[in-house]
C-alpha cells in the first residue's frame, strides 16, 4: 500500500473512533489500522448500546461533520504513567501501553480536533484539506476477538472503505456488486456443485456429482502436465503417528491447528502436510546420483483446524486437497527443476486465462526466530530460488517474513476476471527437512550426500482453486471444464427418438450430455439450460429430424446454426481437447 493512501485510511480510522465516542461515550477503543481497501476499528461496546449496520450512516455523517475541525495532527511522547492516566478504565489500551514499555519503545499520543489516541503515527498532516469526504464509506459491522484470540473478549469491528477519489470508490463499489454476483457459495448452490452439512462439520465441503466432475477434470489436467516430466504418483495415509511431525517440526509449528487423534495408547495426528510422508518414501530407497532428481506427485487431502470465523465455502476449509509434489535433487539441479515447474505453471494458468497479469513473491525469512535451519542453509536456499526466478524472467519481489518455516518460496499471484488477486501456485526450496530426516543418496565419490527438496503445488488447494475458478468464470465454465457440456432439447415427443440418438452419439465421444424430455415448454427448457450456464444446447424439431442435423445455440448468444452431428462432434472435440476458453 502506498504511504499516502495508507495515511489517509489510518486518519479515517481515528475520525471513526472520534465519531463513535461522540455517539457512544461508553465505548472502549482498541486498535484501528489501515487495510488494503480502507480501515477498521475494533471497539468494546459492552457498557451500553452497540451499533448495528443501520447506524453506519449516522456515524458517517458525524465523521463528515467532525472533519471541519481536523486541521492538524499533534503528537506527544509520554510516560507510562501519563498514558495510563489518559486511558484509565480502558483495559485494552492499558495492555498495549504495557507492551510498548516492555519493548523499550516510546509511547506516543496523537491528537486531532478534540480526539486523542495511542498511536505510532502515519496520518494526514491536514485531514480537512487532504481527505475527500465523498471518497470513503462505512461498509459493515462484524465481530472480532481482541488480538484475534478466541479466548479473549469479542469486540465490534466497524469497517470502512476509502480511496483517493469519489470515482475510485464508485469503481470499487461496482466491483463489489460484480463479486457478489460471482460468489462461489451462491453459484455453488445454484449450479448444484457442493454443499456443507452441519452434521459433517464446518469447513468440510461435500462435492456433489457436478462439482466432482470439475475437480476431476482439473486433477486429470494437472497429472497430464506432469506425467511426461519424470514424476511418479504415490499415495500416503491421512493419519500418522505424532512422532513423524515431531521429527519434521510440524507438531510444534502447527500447534492448535493440528488435529490430534488417540488410538489405544498411541498418539496420532491427521496430516496437515504431505512432505514428511514423502520423505519416508524417499528414505526407503538406495538412490545414487544417477537417480536424481526423484519426483513424487500426490493429490492428497490434509487437515488443519482453521478457526470457524475464518471458514468460507471452498476458499477457506479444514480439509485441503493439495496437488502436492516433492522433488529430491542436487543443488546444481535446482534451477533446472524450478524452470520445469515454472513451465507447468505457465501452461496451466494460461489455459485458465490467468497468465496476462501476474507477479511472483520471493518469500524469504523475516526477523523472528520461527524458522528451522542455520543461516548458511537459508542463504543458499534463498539465493538458489532467486537465481531460478531471474533465469525464468519472473516478475518477482522479495517479501520478507513470508517464507515457509522450513525454507523460502516463490508464491505466484494471479488476478481473476474482475481484477482480484489470489495467491495460488507455490514453489518452495527446502534444505532443512532432508537434514531432519537424514536423507541421503550416494554421489560420484561413493559418499553420502544430502538432497535438496523442492515442494511445489500448481493449483495450491483444489478446493480453493475451484472456488476461485467458479468466481473467475462466473459459473460459465469453458467446455472442457463444464459439468454438463451440452443440453439436448426436443421440441415435442415425436422428436425424442432422434434426440436420444444424437445424445447417445455424443456420449460415445465422451461428451457430458443432458437430454431434457420434461413436460415443460420450450421457453422454460431453454431458460433452464441458460440458468445452468451450459456452454451449448441443441434444439431438435421437425426440420432437424428430417435433415438429420441439429440446431446449435450457445449460452452467450441469441444466434444459432444448423449443423450435422458429424460437424458438431468435430468442432466441439477440438474446443474440448484443446481446452479452449
Amino acid at each position: 500500500m502506498e504511504q499516502k493512501i495508507e495515511h489517509k485510511r489510518h486518519t479515517l480510522a481515528h475520525l471513526l473512533a472520534a465519531a463513535v465516542l461522540e455517539k457512544y461515550p461508553h465505548a472502549k477503543l482498541t486498535l484501528g489500522p489501515a487495510i488494503d481497501t480502507g480501515f477498521y476499528y475494533d471497539i468494546d461496546f459492552t457498557g451500553g448500546d452497540t451499533p448495528g449496520d443501520e447506524d453506519l450512516k449516522d456515524l458517517q455523517k458525524r465523521m463528515k461533520k467532525l472533519i471541519n475541525s481536523w486541521t492538524e495532527f499533534s503528537h506527544e511522547e509520554v510516560s507510562v504513567a501519563e498514558a495510563s492516566k489518559v486511558f484509565a478504565g480502558n483495559e485494552y489500551k492499558l495492555e498495549l501501553i504495557k507492551e510498548i514499555a516492555e519493548r523499550g519503545e516510546t509511547i506516543t499520543l496523537y491528537t486531532c480536533g478534540k480526539f486523542t489516541d495511542l498511536c505510532r503515527g502515519g496520518h494526514c498532516e491536514n485531514p480537512k484539506a487532504e481527505l475527500a469526504m465523498d471518497a470513503f464509506k462505512l461498509d459493515k459491522i462484524a465481530g472480532a476477538y481482541w488480538r484475534g484470540d478466541e479466548k479473549n473478549p469479542m469486540l465490534t469491528r466497524i469497517y470502512g472503505v476509502a480511496f483517493d477519489t469519489k470515482e475510485e470508490l464508485e469503481a470499487y463499489e461496482k466491483l463489489q456488486v460484480e463479486a457478489r454476483a460471482r460468489d462461489h457459495r451462491k453459484l455453488g448452490k445454484e449450479l448444484d456443485l457442493f454443499t456443507i452439512s452441519p452434521l459433517v462439520g464446518a469447513g468440510l465441503p461435500l462435492l456433489k456429482p457436478k462439482g466432482m466432475i470439475i475437480r476431476q477434470e482439473i486433477e486429470n489436467y494437472l497429472w497430464e502436465l506432469h506425467k511426461d516430466k519424470g514424476y511418479s504418483r504415490v499415495w500416503t495415509p491421512h493419519i500418522t503417528n505424532i512422532s513423524l511431525y515431531e521429527t519434521s517440526g510440524h507438531a510444534e509449528k502447527f500447534g492448535e491447528e493440528l488435529f490430534r487423534v488417540k488410538g489405544g495408547d498411541e498418539n496420532f495426528a491427521l496430516k496437515p502436510m504431505n512432505c514428511p510422508h514423502h520423505m519416508q518414501i524417499f528414505s526407503d530407497n538406495h538412490f545414487s546420483y544417477r537417480d536424481m532428481p526423484v519426483r513424487y506427485f500426490e493429490p492428497a487431502t490434509v487437515y488443519r483446524y482453521e478457526k470457524s470465523g475464518q471458514l468460507s465455502g471452498l476458499t477457506r476449509v479444514r480439509a485441503i486437497t493439495q496437488d502436492d509434489g516433492h522433488l529430491f535433487c542436487r543443488v546444481s539441479q535446482i534451477t533446472e527443476e524450478v524452470s520445469t515447474i515454472v513451465g507447468i505453471i505457465r501452461e496451466f494458468y494460461g489455459t485458465m486465462g490467468l497468465l496476462d497479469d501476474y507477479w511472483v513473491s520471493l518469500s524469504v525469512r523475516g526477523g523472528d526466530n520461527m524458522y528451522l535451519g542455520s543461516d548458511d542453509v537459508w542463504k543458499e536456499a534463498e539465493s538458489s530460488l532467486e537465481k531460478a526466478a531471474l533465469d525464468n524472467n519472473l516478475k518477482y519481489k522479495r517479501v520478507e517474513g513470508e517464507a515457509a518455516f522450513y525454507g523460502p518460496k516463490l508464491d505466484f499471484m494471479f488476478k481473476d476476471a474482475i481484477g482480484r488477486e489470489w495467491q495460488l501456485a507455490t514453489i518452495q526450496c527446502d534444505f532443512n527437512l532432508p537434514e531432519r530426516f537424514k536423507l541421503t543418496f550416494t554421489n560420484e565419490k561413493g559418499e553420502k550426500e544430502q538432497p535438496v527438496v523442492i515442494h511445489r503445488a500448481i493449483s495450491g488447494s483444489l478446493e480453493r482453486f475451484m472456488g476461485v475458478m467458479i468466481e473467475h468464470f462466473a459459473g460459465k465454465f469453458p467446455l472442457w471444464l463444464s459439468p454438463v457440456q451440452i443440453a439436448i432439447i426436443p421440441v415435442a415427443d415425436t422428436h425424442v427418438e432422434y434426440a436420444s440418438k444424437v445424445a447417445a452419439t455424443l456420449r460415445e465421444k465422451d461428451f457430458r450430455v443432458e437430454l431434457d424430455t420434461s413436460n415443460e415448454s420450450m421457453g422454460k427448457k431453454i431458460r433452464a439450460a441458460k440458468q445452468q450456464k451450459l456452454p451449448y444446447f441443441i434444439v431438435i424439431g421437425d426440420k432437424e429430424t428430417e435433415n438429420h442435423e441439429v440446431t446449435l445455440e450457445t449460452r452467450d448468444s441469441e444466434t444459432n446454426q444448423s449443423i450435422s452431428v458429424k460437424e458438431l462432434i468435430a468442432s466441439l472435440s477440438d474446443e474440448r481437447d484443446n481446452r479452449e476458453l
